[in-house]
């Protein structure tokens, strides 16, 4: 439903926020934990620390913590730094023009489905999805 960068973002942001009470997480830690590119995911992490999503510290016992409250950070808020789901809606069909005005066959059935979702990143934190933090943990 949205880009390998914003899904990528998201899983690195609740990776973080789970390990919130140790400190700073290294992107290397981070991108070791997702399977992920470690330059590939690096460059999605300093794009969230550029949007206010994350803060990043150099040195020794650098690395990245959230800039803002699990609670009070939506999925959506992660999400747009990269993706923006209202221009990302497409039609399911490959029609140039689809929109209420100009319909097509599934455009009714997709729309509601669409909206449910850009409605769920929009009210659901971080803090609802994050499991429980790790302290102490390597």
């Amino acid at each position: 439903m949205f880009s390998s960068t914003a899904a990528y973002a998201l899983r690195a942001v609740i990776y973080i926020a789970e390990r919130q009470l140790e400190g700073p997480v290294s992107g290397g830690s981070v991108a070791g934990a997702l399977d992920a590119p470690r330059n590939y995911l690096s460059k999605t992490l300093h794009g969230l620390v550029r949007a206010g999503v994350l803060e990043s510290t150099r040195g020794k016992r650098g690395g990245f913590r959230l800039a803002v409250a699990p609670d009070q950070l939506s999925l959506l808020d992660v999400v747009s730094v990269f993706d923006q789901l209202d221009e990302r809606r497409q039609c399911l069909l490959g029609r140039p023009q689809c929109r209420d005005e100009e319909p097509c066959a599934m455009h009714v059935r997709w729309k509601p489905l669409a909206e449910g979702f850009a409605g769920f990143l929009r009210l659901t934190t971080v803090a609802d999805v994050m499991g429980p933090q790790v302290p102490n943990a390597a």
